[in-house]
């Protein structure tokens, strides 16, 4: 025992030395500004030129499109929708889509209004087109609007995106036109 008290009393001196030592607030040291230092490669690794940022960096944008009259036409009657515009999505990963809008008056037989957006690609908006077939379609409905009130909105959904752009098309399922506003957020 006695052998191992030199070696023992060493350590436990270098340890408690090493924690005093130690930096006690990691983090705000990693909040603070620091230096970058840039190393230029060989010159098949060449690094020049500035690196600036101006402004905010904008990871998301809102689409609107306001104030669409939509007379009664239901979803399948695709060549009676009402094409309300298109939504540019290039660069963008997902969309939050929402709806609201007003009836003209109270409803007497209530239903829903929606919107569809169909990606506008050639091949996929001539089968909309000739055959009335909704391809890779994206659906957004209000709850049943009845003649309790006017006024009326649905929920809020996040979708994915797989193309650069959309055609909107909207529909309304009750017995009075509505005016209708489309919400895109557009996110990353």
């Amino acid at each position: 025992m006695a052998r191992k008290l030199p070696i023992i009393a060493p350590t436990l001196s270098a340890a408690a030395l090493l924690l005093t030592l130690a930096p006690g607030d990691t983090l705000r040291s990693q909040e603070e500004i620091q230096k970058v230092f840039v190393t230029n490669f060989p010159q098949t690794q060449q690094v020049a030129g500035t690196v600036s940022i101006d402004g905010v960096v904008r990871h998301a944008t809102m689409q609107r499109l306001k104030d669409v009259q939509v007379p009664p036409v239901g979803p399948k009657e695709t060549t009676r929708l009402i094409q309300a515009g298109t939504l540019a999505t290039d660069g963008f990963t997902a969309v939050v889509v929402g709806l609201s809008g007003q009836t003209r008056a109270r409803t007497v037989h209530p239903g829903t209004v929606g919107v569809l957006l169909i990606p506008d690609e050639e091949p996929v908006t001539r089968a909309f087109e000739e055959e009335g077939l909704m391809q890779f379609p994206i659906e957004i409905k209000t709850p049943p609007v009845t003649g309790a009130s006017l006024s009326f909105a649905s929920a809020q959904e996040r979708f994915t995106l797989g193309f650069p752009r959309y055609r909107v098309f909207l529909y309304n399922t009750t017995d009075k036109t509505a005016t209708v506003n489309v919400y895109a957020y557009l996110t990353n």
